[in-house]
């Protein structure tokens, strides 16, 4: 085993639930399966711009797609916390933010559709998008909304046992792959300022409907093997059958499944930061200059530890937010607080492991600097720093 292989292992620390033998089994068997089927091709992806859709079939024959959903509905079974595992675990073994992305877009895409229950929409695009076969995406923002998902002006308007379908949307992962869009759609009264709660519906739309279209594929400074497109309505109709749920239940349905969006981003960041100090370390024994290697000198040493200490600290913290989830508590402002958290330690680490590097870290195609510009959009997805900071502040009483 390599001295980075060591070092990298040695980061993916035992703490809370991940002691058990069976998840340290899953992270190794993501670890292994990344080495193999992903980091040899990862440059290949981005510069592709997308990830073949043979992956996602090989990763659910590996068992890896579907955990953390339930087996009644085609999932491997497990929780948040072998979902975090499953992460860790491809970090570890090469992957990239832009990777978790693509491959696992289902984790935002489908959790509404299996928590509603219908069998038919289950059986249509549950089943088959956990088994690989197909890809769904999350269609929320839209070029004027952001992150305010109350504000929604995509309108869907009753027409028998269809909808009729008219707006757009913008930033959507996996839009110009996917073959069926989960999107919010208001189906109630006219938009209205800050009372556009009650309104909000969600509507499976497969590509394909005719008046439904990718406008464009969008160039991203990082996540570059992850597709993103700006969609389009257009007198869409889609059949009133593909109801997520209860009408103007859709606001309710998007916020339960924020704190596992934005656990998962948290994973995502302090899961980067880990790979790049590994990386980094073990760059740093080999690399000599002036005669001697790079983790000779005081500074470096120090830098490194420090690198460990927010490490460790956005991991501790992520893993003990969503094991409380997974209990039953309630933890949107402390999610919050892990993802801010794990987004400074991602861009701290990262920043500090492209220093370490010097010229070879600036390199397109380095991993360490694929780190540094995936990480940059952690602040942003899932609800921006900013956003997410007045948020807790109103959950936790500081607001006047």
């Amino acid at each position: 085993m390599s001295a980075r292989t060591d070092v990298t292992t040695s980061l993916t620390g035992d703490v809370v639930f991940t002691a058990t033998p069976e998840r340290r089994a899953l992270r190794e068997a993501a670890a292994a399966f990344t080495r193999r089927e992903i980091a040899p091709h990862l440059q290949e992806w981005e510069d592709a711009g997308a990830l073949p859709r043979e992956l996602h079939a090989a990763t659910a024959k590996a068992g890896l797609l579907a955990v953390g959903f339930d087996e009644a509905v085609g999932g491997d079974g497990g929780d948040l916390l072998d979902s975090v595992t499953v992460t860790e675990g491809i970090f570890e073994g090469g992957g990239s933010g832009g990777l978790i992305a693509s491959l696992f877009t289902h984790g935002i895409a489908l959790p509404h559709i299996a928590t509603a229950g219908d069998p038919d929409l289950v059986d249509r695009f549950v089943r088959p998008t956990l088994a690989g076969e197909t890809i769904g995406s999350l269609g929320i923002t839209e070029p004027e909304g952001g992150s305010d998902v109350a504000s929604i002006r995509t309108r869907a308007v009753r027409d028998g046992d269809h909808f009729v379908v008219n707006g757009a949307k913008t930033f959507i992962t996996s839009g110009t792959r996917a073959d069926f869009v989960t999107t919010a759609v208001r189906t109630g009264g006219e938009f209205t300022p800050g009372q556009g709660h009650g309104g909000v519906s969600l509507l499976v739309i497969e590509a394909g409907t005719p008046g439904f279209s990718v406008d464009r594929g969008l160039e991203k400074m990082g996540w570059h093997c992850s597709d993103t497109a700006q969609l389009s309505f257009v007198d869409c109709r889609v059949p009133v059958a593909n109801l997520v749920g209860a009408e103007g239940t859709g606001f309710v349905q998007i916020a339960q499944q924020f704190v596992v969006e934005r656990i998962g981003l948290a994973v995502q960041g302090y899961a980067a930061a880990a790979r790049s100090l590994a990386l980094a370390a073990a760059y740093a024994q080999e690399r000599e200059t002036f005669g001697k290697p790079l983790a000779s000198r005081q500074v470096v040493r120090h830098k490194l530890v420090e690198m460990r200490r927010q490490v460790e600290v956005a991991r501790t913290y992520t893993h003990a937010v969503a094991a409380r989830h997974v209990a039953g508590e309630q933890v949107i402002a402390e999610a919050c607080l892990a993802k801010e958290t794990a987004v400074k330690t991602a861009e701290a680490v990262c920043h500090e492991a492209v220093q370490l590097f010097g010229g070879t870290g600036y390199m397109r195609g380095s991993e360490v600097e694929r780190h540094y510009r995936d990480v940059r959009l952690l602040g942003i997805g899932g609800g921006a720093n900013e956003v997410l900071a007045d948020l807790s502040a109103r959950l936790l009483g500081y607001a006047a």
